[in-house]
Formats: structure tokens, C-alpha cells, sequence
């Protein structure tokens, strides 16, 4: 939630002394994350309402309840302006506290497809941001005959930065890690990053491990193994010590932290899964990829949107074991593809989609 003090339209940059409050779950690992942002936080009750067990129905219901008079609460003391939302059940008792107090509300959502809790908390908003085009008929078009507006999928100031060169991002990386990705003569190899978001993907892991062999001669690799797995990548390196002529061109990393944007930029492919931000990352890094969306979070129209415009190839999970290896070596071998790949994602990009979405946030406070 947010009280804003001046006002700017859409098309203008955000010039606004602006006080903001994070409302989240109570207990909710967010609140770290946020305090540490210098955000002022405050929790509430709330509780997925989609579950099998009835008892855990009834009683998260309870829970949602006391999570409307908590957020009516926090809006008649803090008073803000307008309300953003990005899903998720912490979100619904906020909107209705908000839809009940008259403030308008604008709902973020960065996916291709909606889940249950945006498309039920829609019908309160004032307006939802979308990544693309076609995710508007979801909110009855774009506005203002529907609810939808597109913005982009936004990414951090860093990622911009570091995609303006890559060269510049590859040798940041290598200092970063204390790694080279040159050859003994100098002469330069493709970047293969893998990874599977923030805790890792074990059968990316394993079926990238199998791989190395045969993607190894090709490529140097850049592989963001996960805190979760990094023990099992102990144990296998431990059992499979990989030839001395290649082992310098292989790069594991638990997690990268800071430097993934310069990951991003500095790779000329990537392995990875399909959550939201490789809608906005992606793009403007200019990386192809190789996806594994999966699919009990949603992540299959993501890859879609990717692959259907040229800038991705989707590999499910069953098919890494045997698929990944020639999937990723064509790909390689192959600079006129990815250089086709890079210009359909320079189409995708919008760079300034997170200040398209701050200035909507700021036209809805004036309402």
C-alpha cells in the first residue's frame, strides 16, 4: 500500500515522495526480506482456502476473516492512497479491506495465465497490470473498456545495466568467480548457463551432469547448482572427476546471489526453468534458452510465450534425461539460430516496465 504526495501520469516519468507499507502473511519469510529493503512491514492472518481438508477449510476461513479486520485496520490508521498486489492468498483480505474502504487497487500479474486467487481478486480491482498483450483477455481487454493494462514484466536496474555489454558482463562474471572463460590460446567459447531458480532443480541438475561430456568440448558452463543440491554435486564430482582437458571449463556455483544479472547477461544460452521473471529477464538480457517449465506451478504458458515467438526451445522434465544433451549441442553449434533468437527477444524487451507500473500506481492514487 502506498500514500503518494504528488501526481504523474502514465506516460511521465514518477517524481513523487511516496510512503509505502508492505502488508504480509504473518510468520511469512517475506518479512526478512522486506525489513532488510528498509520497507516497514506488517502481518497479517490469512490461509489457503483451495485445499482438500475440510477442517483446514473451515479454519482457514477463520483465519481470512480475522485478515479483513486486520488490513481494515492498517488502512484506516496508515490511510493510503491506492493498493498493489502481486496474488497469493496474503493479498485477499488486504484487497477486500481496501474494495471495502473505496480505494483503488492495482493487481500485478507477472505470469501468462492467472491463478485462482488473481483471477478472484480481479473482480475488486481498479485495474491489473499485465506482462504482454494477450494475457488482457483474462480482465476483460485492455483498458479502459477492460481492467487490463500492459506495462512489461519489470526487472532490476542491474539486469539493464549489465545486458548493455556483454563482453564487459563475461569478464565481470569470470573475476567474480574466479574463473576464466577463454581457451589457453585466447580464442573465445559459447557461455552455457545453467540453472533452476532460487533453490536449484534436481533433474536439471542430474540430467546437466550426464550432459557435461558431450557439451563440455562445446562450451564453457556456468552451473547454478542450488544450496539444496550443492551436496549431492559435492558427491557426484567426488565420483565422476571430469577429464583434465575440460574440467577448467566447468563453472558450479551453489547460488550466484548479486552476480546473476551479469550471468544473465554474459551467457549466450541458457538451461533453465520458466517462472515469471524469465518474461522479463530474458528478454532483456537477450538469452536464449532452453526450458523446463514446470508444471504444477504454472509455468507452461510462460514457456509457451517464449517458445512461440522463437526466442526459446521447451524440453519437459521426462525428456531432459535423453533430450537435453542434443537439444543444448544444436543450439550451440548453431550461432545463426541464437542470433534469431536474440532478435526476437530484443522485441520482448521493455526495460522501463517497472516505471510503467510505478506510474500507474501513481495515477490510481489520484483517483
Amino acid at each position: 500500500m502506498a500514500a503518494s504526495g504528488a501526481a504523474a501520469s502514465a506516460a511521465e516519468p514518477v517524481q513523487t515522495e511516496v510512503r509505502t507499507l508492505w502488508v504480509g502473511s504473518r510468520g511469512g519469510m517475506e518479512k526478512a526480506l522486506v525489513e532488510r529493503a528498509g520497507i516497514p512491514f506488517t502481518g497479517i492472518s490469512t490461509g489457503q482456502l483451495r485445499v482438500a481438508n475440510p477442517v483446514k477449510v473451515v479454519r482457514n476461513l477463520g483465519r481470512m476473516a480475522a485478515g479483513v479486520r486486520q488490513s481494515l485496520a492498517i488502512v484506516d490508521d496508515f490511510r493510503p492512497d491506492v493498493c498493489f498486489v502481486t496474488g497469493g492468498y496474503v493479498c485477499g483480505p488486504v484487497v477486500t479491506a481496501c474494495a471495502l474502504r473505496k480505494l483503488p487497487v492495482l493487481i500485478y500479474l507477472p505470469d501468462m495465465s492467472p491463478g485462482y486467487a488473481i483471477r478472484m481478486l480481479s473482480k475488486l480491482a481498479t485495474r491489473v497490470a499485465v506482462s504482454f498483450p494477450e494475457v488482457a483477455h483474462w480482465f476483460g481487454g485492455e483498458a479502459p473498456a477492460g481492467k487490463a493494462v500492459v506495462t512489461g514484466y519489470p526487472v532490476r536496474a542491474e539486469v539493464v545495466t549489465a545486458a548493455a555489454d556483454r563482453q564487459a558482463a563475461r569478464r565481470q562474471l569470470a573475476a567474480e568467480m574466479g574463473a576464466s572463460f577463454d581457451e589457453t590460446d585466447g580464442a573465445q567459447m559459447p557461455l552455457l548457463l545453467v540453472w533452476g531458480g532460487s533453490s536449484g532443480a534436481r533433474v536439471i541438475n542430474q540430467a546437466t551432469w550426464d550432459a557435461l561430456p558431450a557439451l563440455l568440448p562445446l562450451a564453457q558452463i556456468v552451473h547454478v547448482v542450488g544450496v539444496r543440491d550443492w551436496p549431492l554435486y559435492e558427491a557426484w564430482a567426488a565420483a565422476h572427476p571430469l577429464p583434465d582437458a575440460l574440467h577448467h571449463r566447468y563453472h558450479a556455483a551453489a547460488y550466484l546471489h548479486e552476480a546473476m544479472p551479469l550471468a544473465l547477461a554474459a551467457a549466450d544460452l541458457t538451461v533453465a526453468r520458466a517462472g515469471a521473471s524469465t518474461l522479463g529477464e530474458f528478454p532483456v538480457s537477450r538469452l536464449p534458452s532452453v526450458l523446463a517449465p514446470l508444471h504444477s506451478v504454472n509455468q507452461a504458458d510462460n514457456a509457451q510465450a517464449l517458445a512461440s515467438r522463437g526466442a526459446a526451445v521447451v524440453v519437459e522434465d521426462s525428456d531432459l534425461p535423453t533430450h537435453l544433451a542434443p537439444t543444448v549441442a544444436s543450439l550451440l553449434g548453431n550461432a545463426a539460430q541464437r542470433q534469431a533468437m536474440e532478435a526476437a527477444l530484443a522485441q520482448m524487451a521493455q526495460p522501463d516496465a517497472a516505471l510503467r507500473i510505478a506510474a500507474e500506481i501513481v495515477q490510481l492514487a489520484q483517483i
